[in-house]
């Protein structure tokens, strides 16, 4: 029987339990033969207070289950919550694996350029959305530091500080579109970085989210590829029938994932 797993999810949105952040994956999870947990941490805090909320949440699992350890599954600023607790807060121990989809390990070239930006433009910006998400419920939105632990420079300096636990086993999955019109949501934003660093999911580049055992680069099975929403299955459907080339269905790629847990 593997270790349970902890679903941590990305920014912009919270765990809840009457829209799920991660679609079907979780029942899918649970049919496969997995206990699943979610992390409940803030939607825009940064990585120090997140972190924290994982590390809490890992030890309370681990408390009442008596299963030793947890497998992480990290969505986007996730993985870096994820990453930050199993380093800098001690749950290694605690930790067999964690798998990141499209996670900033390495940070992203186009935050370079908006952190150009006007410092007090980006944190009356920053103060505004910190407002709008305390209303829906986090306890410490920081979005400013969010966006630019998102920067390649900030990306070193996190990695330097929190380098892997050697017993934990970290992989990465990176995903693009195909055209900008593969998404309503995101297709200004992956032209912007389509301009900066090439093909992408929206928000960030293949370079961006390498870390650890790099599974490749996702890409569907028809012409509108998969975006950072499609990898939390925010449609709830699949992408086009079954087809021997490509992704159909995220959920292919959940269930590779799920299968090769400890």
């Amino acid at each position: 029987m593997a270790y349970p797993v902890l679903f941590v999810h990305g920014m912009g949105f919270h765990d809840s339990k009457i829209i799920n952040y991660w679609g079907r994956a979780p029942k899918l999870f649970e049919k496969l033969g997995h206990t699943v947990y979610y992390g409940w941490q803030d939607s825009n805090g940064s990585y120090y207070t997140n972190g924290q909320a994982i590390a809490e949440r890992i030890a309370q699992i681990v408390e009442e289950t008596g299963c030793g350890k947890v497998n992480i599954v990290a969505h986007s600023k996730g993985g870096l919550d994820a990453r930050y607790a199993i380093s800098t807060l001690g749950m290694g121990k605690y930790v067999a694996s964690l798998t990141t989809l499209s996670t900033p390990h390495n940070g992203s070239l186009t935050i370079d350029r908006i952190m150009k930006l006007p410092k007090f433009l980006l944190k009356a910006g920053s103060k505004l959305t910190d407002l709008w998400f305390k209303i829906l419920g986090d306890k410490q939105p920081d979005t400013y530091s969010v966006i630019k632990c998102f920067s390649t420079e900030e990306a070193k300096r996190f990695n330097h500080e929190n380098p892997d636990f050697p017993a934990v086993r970290y992989r990465s999955y990176a995903f693009v579109m195909r055209e900008p019109w593969s998404d309503m949501f995101l297709w200004f934003s992956n032209m912007v970085v389509n301009h900066f660093e090439g093909e992408n999911d929206g928000f960030l580049a293949p370079r961006a989210v390498k870390w650890g055992e790099f599974m490749g680069i996702k890409r569907s099975a028809c012409r509108r590829g998969i975006s950072h929403c499609d990898e939390v299955d925010m449609r709830r459907m699949k992408f086009c029938k079954k087809s021997s080339k490509g992704v159909s269905d995220i959920l292919e790629v959940y269930r590779e994932i799920a299968d090769d847990l400890i």
